[in-house]
């Protein structure tokens, strides 16, 4: 998941993880049908209904984060990623003994280097609500963080993604700067988020979960990428994805990140 384009936006992209999406193509007897998903919470219900018993509860990745650059070259970094969900990642970056990187967890984003917290404040990632906690927490937590970052579940539409049907939830059709979610109508994986970006509010972030692959448990988007008014401005692509890895929980504790590095 994004950092961003240098540490000012390790938050947006945080690792968008990504995080992509790892679960099931069954479909549970609870979930509702099709036809009873009417606006965005009745989306977000199905989503959990989908895949509430069939998702993974953990996941780590290693990235190759690609920065695009104004003058047309990149950069590359390796990022490793690892989650626990509902609600927290971790992304280190460089040498396992000196972390630095970026932590979410209860709620917060810690930015950190070599080990030490170097930045905490409130944060709802977005981006690891709606393509991974949505389908391991209650219905009712998710719908509560949407709606409290202003998008409008009352507000739905359909439309066509990389060749896909999408709902999209937020906006009317044509709509492209409103506040907004799209999730693949067939297997209700979240594709698409809209949002003012969150390093200048006049600018549209518009971040594509893409390329998903089927693992043994499910599937994983293992490309995110990231647009800023239209310009691709950063890239991730995963590899050596592993769902439910044993992980550490100490490594998600803002107070531990240098007695827990990555492994």
């Amino acid at each position: 998941m994004r950092k961003g384009s240098g540490w000012a936006r390790v938050g947006v992209a945080a690792a968008a993880l990504a995080l992509a999406c790892v679960a099931s193509g069954s479909l549970s007897a609870a979930a509702p049908r099709a036809a009873d998903i009417k606006d965005g919470e009745g989306l977000l219900r199905a989503m959990q209904g989908r895949y509430a018993k069939d998702w993974y509860e953990t996941l780590s990745f290693q990235q190759d984060a690609i920065t695009h650059n104004a003058d047309g070259t990149n950069k590359t970094e390796i990022w490793y990623e690892a989650a626990i969900l509902p609600g927290k990642l971790r992304i280190d970056i460089g040498a396992a003994d000196s972390p630095n990187g970026m932590l979410v967890a209860d709620g917060k984003l810690n930015i950190f280097k070599d080990g030490a917290v170097t930045v905490s404040q409130p944060f709802v990632h977005m981006l690891l609500v709606l393509g991974f906690d949505v389908y391991k927490q209650p219905a009712e937590t998710t719908v509560a963080q949407v709606k409290g970052q202003g998008f409008d579940l009352a507000k739905m539409h359909e439309d066509t993604w990389e060749g896909e049907p999408v709902y999209v939830v937020g906006a009317d059709k044509g709509d492209l700067k409103t506040r907004q979610f799209w999730i693949e109508k067939k297997r209700l994986l979240f594709v698409r988020l809209i949002q003012p970006d969150r390093q200048d509010a006049t600018k549209i972030a518009d971040t594509r979960f893409m390329d998903y692959k089927k693992l043994s448990v499910g599937y994983v988007a293992a490309r995110v990428e990231f647009y800023v008014d239209g310009k691709n401005e950063f890239s991730e692509i995963y590899s050596n994805i592993q769902a439910n890895p044993k992980l550490d929980a100490g490594r998600f504790d803002a107070g531990q990140m240098k007695q827990n590095p990555r492994p």
